[in-house]
């Protein structure tokens, strides 16, 4: 019988090198956002002093969605000086009311307030992402959402936030949508994502484009 020598040609296949992806936050949703897509991600949240960055913007009367893109390129570029080479990922939230800039409620008692005078009115959420790769802003987004809180009375406020507990201290509003902060309203336009703190969809985009996640 006679022997047969097959020869099997061997196909290398290269693959692209991605970029590491930083997101320079401590914010458990926005690192869930990521993860929960599919996209590998390192935690180095930044330490730079917002209230010093943000102090100018808020003596010129910048808009409130001009200081949340502000901050989150400053956070962005602030991990970028520890991490070269890596796409670093920044982004900042902030809550507008009829003009004015609402933050994190510092006690339970000013959760109260706040949420006190948001009932039964409409306030806006403006979500900012940067990438930053070696000190250089790649790209830059703003996206903001409306939501309607329905007429709250002053004993259903102390049951949420007895409810809630700290949870209400950690976000911009005193609420988080993905859980028993949807029951404040009754009306929401806007993206879910932008929402929670990251416009997801167009950051997903940019990082396709940019070679950095398969597309």
């Amino acid at each position: 019988m006679k022997s047969e020598t097959r020869m099997i040609s061997s196909v290398k296949i290269e693959r692209k090198i991605m970029p590491e992806i930083i997101l320079a936050s401590g914010s458990r949703i926005r690192a869930s956002l990521l993860e929960n897509a599919g996209i590998e991600i390192r935690i180095v949240p930044s330490d730079l002093d917002e209230r010093a960055v943000e102090a100018p913007l808020l003596e010129s009367c910048a808009p409130v969605e001009d200081i949340a893109a502000v901050l989150a390129e400053a956070k962005a570029l602030d991990v970028s000086g520890r991490e070269s080479d890596s796409l670093i990922i920044g982004a900042d939230q902030m809550l507008e009311f009829e003009g004015k800039r609402l933050t994190k409620p510092a006690d339970m008692d000013a959760a109260r307030r706040q949420l006190l005078v948001l009932s039964g009115k409409t306030h806006q959420l403006h979500s900012a992402v940067a990438v930053v790769r070696n000190g250089e802003t790649m790209w830059r987004n703003v996206s903001s959402a409306s939501l309607s809180m329905r007429e709250l009375s002053p004993g259903f406020i102390g049951r949420y936030l007895a409810d809630v507990g700290d949870e209400a201290l950690s976000s911009v509003g005193g609420y988080q949508l993905e859980g028993r902060g949807i029951q404040l309203f009754d009306k929401i336009d806007g993206d879910y994502f932008t929402i929670l703190g990251l416009p997801l969809l167009p950051l997903l985009a940019f990082l396709r484009d940019f070679g950095a996640i398969d597309g």
